[in-house]
């Protein structure tokens, strides 16, 4: 049925003689090149990036006690780490290259998604539009799992189009189990199946008969969502982690709208009715999908449904394929070139990421003395020393209660209020304190309250200095600075 119902509305053409490997291979070396440009990133990491790098070095057995405890949803990309550091080196390198690999799988399996449906030249003008995405170069140079789910919801969706239930089915499950919601990319793929072009009216987007979805997809549609369901429903008991999202504000919407816009101009494009019944839904539904739960219960972050930017490179391809000239190619290759002269580098720096956990620690280290008393509010933010511990070593963390290991957590675990309470009135010397910057979210926990009530009526702020996304501060008792 898929395969008669999303077929190109018009014969593919040669476009030129291009063969399959030119389709795939230009995108996928294209992201290869862009993705180890300064995949170091001058040495730094960032905090989710030394949660990985921490988790990845620790030992199964300690991987699956703490993921009982915490970031469960993370626990089998922490398991995949673990294997990657088992046969390279730790480091830096080893930590981001599976994320540059999975972007080019990205970018090849784009490809053949726009040759199959749109012709070879629109497929490989969307592999080729994939890289150049600073958003794509961005993620695909972090060590953290939204590459790979790209990679395998990307993969789900050429077995979706093959109607290979069985392997989509397995696909998508590991997509969804690397990050729980990857499972919005069902709607999306079941809306491609329920939307038909019309009879007579293939270019005009959602003017068509609806039918139920082939079974072999509703059978892997559910057996994906009961497997990753006991998933789902444990994970609910960490939802802490995410206490630090906040509702949707108007810039994250102003995105959204101005994408969908995007998307939806592409669609009205003439022709192309099988790109559009699968690209758009995949570029709309998910964002859409959590931005509307988050209305109820706070949960977006573009990077929780990064594969948007598939169903986005298939639309810009067919655009580009259909309109093709001299121009247009000309003016393609002169935009791509200033995206990357504005945008390339900044991305490889430190200042393009939340935070320089390594320049945290310097500062740091810089502004304790021996013996000065460290406080970190709230307590998730101790992951800045994570890449380098050996750094606050002579400081005294007041509110630590069992290590990061001891504990098998991925921050340690603090003492209760009332001793920490004890802990800071007790100390005499200085306190670092380390904090978010002004204007983030407040963790309403006790503990942090306890922390900033006794910061803000027994202690005077000596001096602070802004590195990253983190405030560094001395403190002292009764204005001795």
């Amino acid at each position: 049925m898929i395969d008669t119902v999303l077929r190109p509305a018009r014969p593919v053409p040669r476009a030129g003689g291009l063969s399959v490997r030119t389709v795939v291979l230009a995108p996928a070396a294209l992201m290869l090149v862009l993705g180890v440009w300064g995949i170091r990133r001058g040495g730094t990491l960032w905090g989710d990036e030394a949660v990985t790098y921490d988790m990845a070095q620790r030992s199964l057995p300690e991987i699956w006690r703490t993921i009982a405890s915490v970031d469960a949803v993370h626990g089998l990309y922490y398991v995949f780490m673990h294997a990657v550091f088992a046969v390279a080196e730790p480091g830096l390198v080893a930590l981001r290259l599976p994320s540059v690999l999975a972007m080019c799988a990205t970018a090849a399996g784009v490809a053949l998604i726009g040759r199959r449906l749109a012709g070879p030249r629109a497929g490989l003008l969307a592999g080729l539009v994939l890289p150049l995405l600073p958003v794509v170069q961005r993620y695909a140079q972090e060590g953290r799992s939204y590459a790979l789910v790209c990679a395998l919801v990307t993969g789900g969706t050429l077995l979706l189009l093959r109607r290979r239930w069985g392997a989509y089915a397995a696909v998508m499950l590991a997509a969804c189990l690397l990050h729980e919601f990857a499972v919005l990319t069902l709607a999306a793929h079941g809306v491609s199946l329920w939307w038909r072009p019309a009879a007579g009216r293939p270019d005009v987007p959602g003017a068509g008969s609806r039918r139920i979805p082939p079974r072999g997809w509703t059978a892997a549609a559910l057996g994906v969502t009961a497997a990753l369901a006991p998933l789902a429903v444990f994970s609910t008991t960490q939802s802490g982690q995410v206490e630090w999202i906040s509702s949707p504000k108007g810039g994250q919407l102003a995105a959204y709208a101005a994408l969908a816009l995007l998307g939806w101009a592409c669609a009205l494009a003439p022709g192309g009715a099988a790109v559009r019944a699968v690209a758009l839904p995949l570029l709309v539904m998910p964002p859409a999908l959590l931005l509307a739960v988050s209305y109820l219960h706070p949960l977006f972050v573009d990077r929780y449904v990064l594969p948007y930017v598939i169903g986005l490179t298939l639309l810009l391809g067919a655009v580009l394929d259909r309109c093709w000239s001299p121009v247009l190619a000309l003016a393609s290759a002169a935009a791509a070139l200033a995206t990357l002269i504005c945008f390339g580098p900044y991305l490889r720096s430190p200042e393009s990421r939340k935070s320089d956990v390594g320049a945290v620690a310097k500062v740091m280290a810089e502004a304790g003395r021996p013996g000065d008393g460290l406080l970190f509010t709230p307590a998730r933010r101790r992951a800045w020393t994570l890449l380098r511990p050996e750094a606050v070593g002579h400081l005294t963390d007041l509110s630590l209660k069992e290590s990061r290991r001891a504990s098998d957590t991925l921050y340690g675990t603090e003492l209760s209020p009332a001793e920490i309470r004890a802990r800071m009135l007790d100390h005499d010397g200085r306190l670092v304190v380390v904090q978010d910057l002004v204007g983030q979210p407040l963790d309403a926990v006790e503990a942090e309250e306890v922390k900033r009530e006794v910061l803000r009526t027994r202690f005077t702020l000596c001096e602070e200095r802004t590195v990253s996304e983190a405030r560094v501060g001395v403190y002292a008792r009764d204005g001795d600075c």
